[in-house]
């Protein structure tokens, strides 16, 4: 599976005691490239996961691969953050959404479906995204 990660999927595949942990953990195994993410998602979930070490092995072991240049997309994230600024996203989710843009094809894994079905990439189009199954 090709696929953009988001900082829910990853933090749940790291957290056995996530509520979404059997969700991701299946994803997780159907992998075979890897995951595309951004800095601000590693630092996210190094931050709720308590551990840069973990985060930092699955860069190692090819299990994620960091796709983004924030310098490169300022203009574009900035328009992002203004466009949305009623729902106040944090940084990784305008990287994700950048993200969509230049990987149009790729879903992206994330246990955030109110904000993600509501974003859009290129302006008007729906962000396609993989979410666990609701409870």
């Amino acid at each position: 599976m090709k696929a953009i990660a988001d900082t829910g999927f990853v933090v749940a595949f790291l957290n056995r005691d996530d509520r979404h942990h059997q969700w991701a953990s299946e994803l997780g195994r159907v992998v075979s490239d890897p995951l595309l993410t951004c800095e601000a998602v590693l630092a996210e979930t190094a931050f709720q996961v308590e551990s840069v070490g973990r985060v930092l092995a699955l860069l190692q072991d090819g299990f994620l691969k960091v796709a983004f240049d924030l310098t490169k997309n300022i203009e574009e994230v900035v328009a992002l953050a203004e466009r949305y600024r009623d729902r106040t996203p944090d940084l990784a989710d305008l990287c994700l959404i950048r993200m969509s843009e230049q990987y149009d094809n790729l879903p992206v894994l994330t246990v955030d479906e109110k904000d993600f079905r509501v974003y859009r990439k290129n302006g008007r189009d729906v962000i396609p995204i993989v979410c666990p199954p609701h409870d």
